[in-house]
């Protein structure tokens, strides 16, 4: 593993060096091999609902994360959760829903099917893809509620590449270096990224007075005691490297690496649910929890070679390996580690290996068919003091894809596929296997003046994870080796284009029916749960294919040039989520989002930006165990602000603040937000 200070010197060696190489080029181009969508010699241009986040935007509203950067987009939100993991929500699903892609390559853990974005930084990516419910096929499997897709760079000049560094409150410091080479025949690309953060500091009305007294707690002694986050700090390097080979016009090959470092604390509980809020002594309900390691290693080859004039063939062969350890401590103090049990330390090491083959075809006039074949293998195992527990899971997934050009104005994208799941290796428990079907249909209408109008309807599913089916959850889950996917159907109708001069803009109307949702359900008698290793269980639960969803929606956004100088633009997303078999609300989502901004550039050296995102109606859990419930968070708006300077035509410098105004919010219960943090930046660009 790269130390932090290892990877900090070779960011500063290579920004010495580079600074004094000429200028020569802005940012990069995007890399067209890790796109999901049909390209070639003959592909109609795609009627695409795909929302592109590009370079350009994540700098210019400075999202240094993954999560950070979802707030861009209509329909996003995040949510910070109990471990300290930005976890993302699109139209209502989470994660596990709307898996994320690397270039196309699946980049989720294995063992939950989650990942947290916080831990994914933006400055090597060239572009972030949301594709929402009538998401391609292609993609392969899981894909109920849409996809997400990082684009890396690649190099379009001789020599390109920026080198970037910032400062702000929480002791935060961050630096990356970007550098390519595009050759006659061939290219590589490196990204090298480290960021470090001690804390951040919470809002000035964060009162820990306001907190209620307890028998375990007669003096409010607070786990968090305001100024700077208790137990909040995180380190997060990355370095990228891609190799690519362009013998002629139409083939291209490329190797690709992919290491990330990671380590965090996670913040106490900092609320007042009953049975949650404890002293710095601890007690049933604490969470004094650390990650030493939170790391991902990543190899791929993808290809995409010309087979005469009417087909192509694109590869995509990979192995990923995910690592990371919970360290649990019994105060908070973190002085005395929790150890000689059958849950900490925790570690898991998953990996997975696979290949993606897809064959695309212009043979038939105003046809574009596609044809991909997705074999994965994904294996977890993770370590208690006595034994290993390991578990393997092989999916494959074949998929029939179309887009038939009707008419100069008109186009249909039709799409089939088959997937399947099964337990190749299973602790203790019963192997089992799944399969599903998935089928898509859109149609779309050019207008007069480009807009594009369409109408979408999805089914699509998405398989129950390792954990789904075999977590004992800490001794009080029976698995469920027969867990079937979730299903959902997914409709849509919208438009994009340009409603007036200078202006751009798009809205949507969506609606899922969502069917077999996992969830828990008592079991008796309790001692169905007991396992070895585990003591005697005194509560039982299992998931089961039981629950059914709606989740509706309008998405609009508009973005407005105002003469030379200004420019503003912004979007809003009402999302109404409802559980159709029972009275337990679905949570961690906000009803009304909205995110808005002014740009004002008075001349080509200086401009200045407002930023607002505001948000309320987010229901979110309230306690735990027996005196659980739910409650809505106080809605709030955070206001930025940021002043840049173009020092030279290759340096840029830049200042701001975000929460101006020192908002005290909330994301979940019990885990406060940042208040005001301070930030400067400087970039040079050859």
């Amino acid at each position: 593993m790269m130390t932090p200070p290892s990877l900090r010197a070779c960011l500063y060696g290579c920004a010495a060096a580079s600074l004094s190489l000429p200028a020569l080029a802005a940012d990069g181009g995007a890399f067209e091999l890790g796109v999901v969508e049909v390209i070639g010699p003959r592909a109609t241009p795609p009627a695409s609902k795909q929302t592109v986040i590009s370079q350009s935007l994540l700098r210019q509203f400075n999202r240094d994360t993954l999560g950070e950067a979802v707030g861009l987009t209509p329909g996003l939100s995040v949510s910070r959760n109990s471990r300290n993991e930005d976890t993302v929500y699109l139209r209502g699903f989470d994660i596990r829903q709307v898996p994320l892609f690397i270039d196309g390559i699946p980049a989720y853990v294995p063992y939950d099917g989650y990942v947290d974005f916080s831990r994914f930084t933006t400055a090597d990516l060239a572009e972030v893809r949301i594709d929402k419910g009538a998401a391609s096929l292609l993609y392969g499997p899981n894909a109920l509620g849409g996809a997400i897709n990082l684009v890396t760079r690649k190099p379009t000049e001789k020599l390109e590449g920026d080198i970037r560094a910032g400062l702000a409150a929480g002791n935060r410091q961050q630096y990356a270096l970007n550098l390519g080479s595009r050759q006659d025949s061939w290219y590589v690309q490196l990204g090298a990224s480290y960021s470090d953060s001690h804390s951040f500091p919470l809002s000035g009305s964060y009162d820990v007075r306001a907190l209620p007294t307890s028998a375990s707690n007669p003096s409010r002694t607070a786990l968090e005691d305001g100024g700077n986050r208790n137990n909040a700090y995180q380190t997060d390097s990355r370095i990228s490297l891609k190799l690519g080979f362009t013998p002629n016009a139409s083939d291209e090959y490329a190797l690709g690496y992919v290491r990330q470092d990671g380590r965090k604390g996670n913040p106490p509980y900092a609320g007042d649910a009953p049975g949650q809020y404890l002293s710095i002594g601890g007690g049933a309900n604490s969470r004094f929890w650390q990650w030493p390691y939170w790391d991902l290693e990543s190899a791929y080859f993808i290809s995409n070679t010309a087979l005469g004039d009417a087909h192509q063939l694109k590869t995509r062969v990979y192995h990923d390996s995910y690592r990371n350890k919970i360290l649990a401590y019994s105060t908070g103090s973190y002085s005395t580690q929790l150890s000689n049990t059958s849950n900490f330390p925790s570690w898991y090491n998953d990996s997975t290996s696979g290949f993606s083959v897809e064959l695309t075809s212009f043979a038939i006039n105003q046809h574009v068919l596609s044809l991909a074949y997705h074999h994965k293998i994904d294996k977890h195992a993770d370590n208690g003091l006595t034994l290993t527990k390991r578990y393997e899971d092989l999916t494959r997934s074949l998929a029939l894809e179309d887009r038939w050009q009707l008419a100069p104005a008109w186009q249909l994208r039709l799409g089939a596929s088959h997937d399947s799941r099964s337990a190749k290796e299973v602790y203790y428990w019963p192997t089992g296997s799944t399969s599903a079907n998935n089928w898509l249909a859109e149609l779309s209408h050019t207008l007069h003046g480009g807009a594009v109008a369409y109408a979408s309807a999805a089914r699509k599913t998405r398989f129950p994870t390792i954990k789904d089916r075999y977590s004992a959850s800490l001794g009080s889950g029976l698995p469920n080796a027969g867990l079937t996917p979730e299903t959902a159907l997914n409709l849509e109708l919208g438009i994009k284009g340009s409603p007036w001069g200078g202006a751009q803009g798009q809205a949507a109307l969506f609606h899922s029916g969502i069917r077999d949702l996992m969830q828990r359900v008592n079991i008796t008698p309790v001692s169905r749960c007991n396992q070895p290793g585990m003591g005697a269980a005194t509560s039982c639960t299992q998931l089961q294919n039981i629950a059914k969803a709606r989740h509706r929606g309008v998405e609009l956004q508009l973005e407005q040039t105002l003469g030379s100088a200004w420019k503003l633009g912004g979007h809003y997303t009402w999302l109404d989520r409802d559980n159709r078999s029972g009275d337990t609300p679905l949570t961690d989502t906000p009803r009304h989002k909205l995110f808005a901004y002014l740009n004002w550039k008075p001349s080509e050296r200086w401009d200045a930006q407002l930023s607002v995102d505001a948000e309320r109606g987010r229901v979110v859990a309230y306690g735990s165990g027996n005196t659980a419930s739910y409650t809505t968070l106080p809605g709030f708006a955070l206001a930025n602000v940021k002043l840049g300077y173009q020092a030279m035509r290759n340096v840029r410098l830049e200042a701001g603040v975000n929460n101006l105004f020192d908002a005290n919010y909330r994301l979940s219960d019990g885990y406060p937000m940042p208040g005001r943090v301070w930030f400067v930046n400087g970039v040079y660009q050859f």
